[in-house]
């Protein structure tokens, strides 16, 4: 693991702790010895290909599933113990698929998961407001759309308050108003406390949105910080893109930084649109820089563009692919 991990500052024990944990089906190793700890209050993203043991990993934290080694911590006190019960009741879950109940009304499914939760069934109603389903809450569920019913299951998962939250690709068939309303809302929840582990397939929305995140593959968190402690961790090159007066300042730029020849320089020429893009080793950012001004007015504009955290989990991806 990463020793630059970005770990919150938030004090006392974490609200998720793992120790060693491991699933094995026969001779699938699903989850191979992780260990992490989420902050209390931490936004945590969890990302990875299909198979790389995010959705064993959830089961696990939830108690769905029992691990074959290793432990699972949650608000400082084992799963597989007798106390567990208890605490489930403050944990929600959205899973990838919601299966709901298609005879009933929104306000009914919630009133049944009410129950089950053993929590108020005055909640339901000011949840369905705040999902944005306030009007069709009396509606039966057969007519609700795909972004509908995935709102419904975030409420269904609000039920009780709970301190810590589960979300298995939460945004799955939202709009993007209602993407951006649903990530308000976590942040809203952040700000109370709560802490909220999240998976995602969609990247970029997580770039901005989460306090830290791993990226886990074959059963193993291969990487785990903020974006930009990722970016620093795999020493992921900046992007930088010139935009010159004329195709032959182009021409002239391009000369000007190979000459200088710094280490790892990437350059790409686009005289039709007259624009330089470098590929720069961020030890000689300031470096590069410094070479565009002496371009003077023959450089119109500069943009620095940081490794996207897309670009980070297919150059991992890569490097793990690459023979040793």
């Amino acid at each position: 693991m990463p020793a630059n991990d970005g770990t919150s500052g938030k004090g006392g024990s974490p609200a998720i702790e793992l120790r060693g944990l491991s699933k094995q089906y026969g001779s699938l190793r699903a989850v191979d010895g992780v260990d992490l700890r989420v902050q209390r209050g931490e936004i945590f993203g969890l990302i990875g290909h299909n198979g790389a043991g995010k959705s064993t990993l959830f089961k696990m934290m939830l108690g769905l599933v029992a691990p074959s080694s290793g432990e699972v911590l949650i608000q400082g006190r084992p799963i597989s113990g007798g106390d567990f019960r208890a605490i489930r009741r403050g944990l929600g879950y959205l899973p990838e698929n919601v299966v709901l109940y298609d005879n009933l009304s929104g306000l009914e499914t919630l009133q049944f998961f009410a129950r089950l939760k053993g929590a108020a069934a005055t909640q339901c109603q000011p949840l369905l407001e705040q999902v944005g389903l306030a009007d069709a809450g009396h509606r039966p569920l057969r007519e609700y759309s795909k972004g509908m019913r995935q709102r419904l299951g975030f409420a269904q998962a609000l039920l009780g308050g709970p301190q810590l939250l589960f979300l298995d690709e939460p945004s799955n068939g939202l709009d993007p108003q209602a993407i951006r309303d649903f990530y308000r809302s976590l942040q809203a929840l952040r700000e109370q406390g709560v802490t909220v582990l999240i998976t995602s397939h969609i990247l970029a929305e997580l770039q901005e949105r989460v306090d830290r995140l791993a990226i886990m593959a074959a059963g193993r968190i291969q990487a785990l910080g903020t974006v930009q402690s990722l970016r620093e961790q795999q020493q992921a090159p900046l992007h930088i893109e010139l935009s010159l007066a004329s195709e032959a300042d182009v021409l002239f730029a391009s000369q000007l930084l190979d000459k200088q020849g710094l280490p790892g320089l990437g350059l790409q020429q686009r005289a039709q649109d007259c624009r330089l893009s470098l590929s720069c080793p961020r030890e000689h950012k300031m470096a590069a820089l410094a070479l565009a001004t002496q371009l003077g007015s023959r450089l119109l504009d500069l943009k620095i563009l940081e490794p996207s955290l897309e670009d980070l989990f297919f150059g991992l991806g890569d490097a793990a692919r690459r023979p040793a």
